[in-house]
């Protein structure tokens, strides 16, 4: 639409004369972005990008839409025969017009602030679960027909069931989805990162755009399965995932991008796909055949004419039995293969990137590197995030402390959104799980302080989306539905079951829970569209766990009491580090658990509790392991 329309001389001029155009960084601006199409839903029944709204100069819409080419076309309205009939009808009779977008704005702001309080139970657990084993495709894994989209917080919510329940069918519907995804073509096996979404079920055909928060979100679910299952395949995939975030997704400064598009050279995909005749050219005629073989890459394609790399009809271990290899034989050739494959595909003409900073979106890949520290021990994922972290609390704060949503050009702006709070100390909160650095569990308290005054709602509960200090639209909204990312308010109230306990706070227990209430009756009506709200209340439901190593972080002992704590998949449970000196006073200040939990004699000493009731400390690593369970 941009280059049919907005770039268009005809309709810039018809534009130019009658209207004030405003064009939208969905990204930079989403306040604007979830009200207008909630508008559009609300009037079309449907809604979708590039959103195109016309509305009076108080910012009340009238009309709504979404794709428009120049001129009709498949039954579509084209913009040169739309925009005069607009014109016409705002000359003949504008109050009419006026008149119905206030009724329309009317009924907008009813429909997003409409009651939506309840009473939370743990049998939305059971129904969510239901309504996944209902939509779940046997065949091809994932949710529904095409499009699919991964939606990683669903699945993390399935591992979290099992932990719960013991339920197979959860953790199968998880290891069946995880594994489609990574085989099918959405995943980039020469240069690694998933991309956007499906276009059909099978997951062979991408929408080809990459984007930073699929990557960070798919890493952490990633890393989740390998912790439930103990298979290597999905501690690799996360690896691959933060190799090419690192490699090509990383500021020098320290944030990271947005997204990289889907076309180069005005074709969607070009960068991405393979004409068998240059496998053969890069690998030679005996490599390239076994790896066409193996990855799908023929003479007639599978993609308009070219291939996309793919696993979907391919076992590997079964492969290299064929060929007399062992697995680590097998992979050590592909491996070879693919960086071949790799440095040749740099020679082509890149896919233009999109290097805005977002805060929401940083949130969660620091998430997700603090988590792969924490569960690989790879020193660079802790950096990363570390520098991350160190970039926005420097380039991405006013002198008030207040945050901004978005930099680039050295320039940051906007006053941060509810996402941007809620991520930022999502990912702060894992990072000190993760490093067990005090000051990021204190920027976290901090940060969520901040969002509670900016967004919070006093008389129904909830956090609303932009803060009482941003830009007033004509309503302001609360969003909780979890699409591609999932919700500000869903995360919030995850980060506020774990604050609460860690701060021990009896009003930050109360706002944890009221959040769960302002919600519980939309969450009720759909539990399966609600995950991350519903993980926030599998951890309210569960016996919380915590665990405090008293000791120096420098001693060995300290350093495999915590690595012993980290291991395995333990989502309801807090793990702090109380040292001695100016960390452990300002620990034992933040957390009230601690503060009379010493290293006995001298040496490290762990205490396991449950519900804050402890059981007797001890200072071997064995005896850690076996009350872990």
């Amino acid at each position: 639409m941009e280059r049919e329309s907005f770039e268009d001389i005809e309709v810039a001029a018809v534009l130019n004369e009658h209207f004030v155009s405003i064009k939208v960084d969905r990204e930079e601006r989403p306040d604007i972005d979830h009200l207008y199409m909630a508008v559009c839903q609300a009037m079309t029944g449907q809604g979708g990008w590039p959103l195109t709204i016309v509305m009076t100069p108080d910012q009340k819409p009238f009309f709504a839409g979404m794709y428009f080419p120049k001129r009709r076309k498949y039954n579509r309205y084209g913009m040169m025969e739309l925009l005069p009939q607009i014109v016409e009808k705002w000359t003949e009779d504008h109050g009419k017009l006026t008149e119905t977008s206030e009724q329309i704005a009317e009924e907008v702001e009813r429909r997003m602030l409409s009651s939506l309080q309840g009473t939370v139970s743990e049998k939305v657990l059971t129904a969510a679960f239901e309504q996944y084993r209902e939509r779940y495709d046997e065949e091809y894994g994932g949710f529904g027909g095409g499009p699919k989209f991964p939606t990683s917080h669903n699945i993390s919510l399935l591992l979290r069931l099992y932990k719960r329940t013991g339920n197979e069918e959860a953790l199968n519907m998880a290891e069946h989805t995880l594994d489609a995804m990574y085989r099918g073509g959405m995943y980039d096996h020469v240069g690694f990162g998933f991309c956007r979404y499906s276009v059909d079920e099978k997951w062979l055909v991408p929408h080809f755009e990459k984007m930073l928060y699929d990557n960070a979100l798919l890493a952490w679910t990633y890393l989740e399965a390998y912790q439930v299952t103990g298979k290597k395949r999905y501690a690799d995939v996360a690896e691959q995932i933060f190799t090419y975030v690192l490699r090509d997704m990383t500021d020098p400064a320290g944030g990271f991008y947005c997204a990289e598009d889907a076309d180069s050279e005005g074709h969607e995909g070009k960068f991405y796909v393979w004409d068998e005749k240059e496998v053969f050219d890069v690998l030679g005629d005996d490599d390239g055949e076994w790896y066409g073989e193996l990855y799908d890459i023929t003479r007639q394609g599978n993609f308009e004419g070219r291939s996309i790399p793919n696993l979907i009809a391919t076992d590997l271990e079964s492969a290299a039995k064929r060929k007399g290899l062992t697995p680590e034989e097998l992979a050590s050739r592909l491996e070879a293969s693919r960086r071949k494959l790799f440095d040749y595909r740099e020679g082509r003409i890149h896919p233009g990137k999109d290097d805005k900073i977002l805060t929401s979106w940083n949130g969660l890949m620091i998430m997700a590197l603090a988590k792969g520290y924490a569960v690989l021990k790879r020193d660079e994922y802790l950096q990363a995030a570390i520098s991350a972290v160190r970039f926005i609390m420097k380039e991405m704060r006013r002198a008030d402390g207040r945050l901004l949503a978005r930099y680039r050009d050295g320039e940051a702006a906007y006053p941060g959104y509810v996402d941007d709070y809620a991520f930022m100390v999502w990912g702060l909160l894992e990072l000190y799980q993760a490093s067990f650095q005090t000051e990021f569990l204190e920027q976290a308290m901090e940060l969520n302080g901040q969002m509670l005054e900016l967004f919070w709602d006093e008389e129904n509960g909830g956090l609303f989306f932009y803060g009482h200090d941003g830009e007033e639209l004509f309503s302001r909204n609360k969003e909780i539905y979890d699409g591609a990312q999932p919700s500000g308010n869903g995360v919030a109230a995850y980060n506020l079951q774990r604050l609460s306990k860690l701060a021990y706070d009896a009003k930050l227990s109360q706002i944890a829970e009221r959040q769960l209430e302002a919600f519980a009756g939309a969450i009720e009506r759909y539990p399966a569209g609600h995950s991350m709200f519903l993980i926030a209340l599998d951890w309210a439901y569960s016996p919380s766990g915590e665990i405090v190593i008293a000791g120096d972080p420098d001693k060995e002992e300290t350093k495999r009491m915590l690595a012993a704590a980290q291991n395995g998949f333990r989502p309801h449970t807090l793990t702090v580090l109380a040292p001695k000196g100016e960390q452990g006073d300002r620990i034992r200040e933040l957390v009230p658990l601690v503060r009379d939990k010493q290293a006995i004699g001298g040496r490290t000493t762990a205490y396991v509790c449950e519900n804050f009731a402890c059981h007797s400390p001890t200072d071997d690593v064995k005896e850690l392991e076996e009350l872990l369970g």
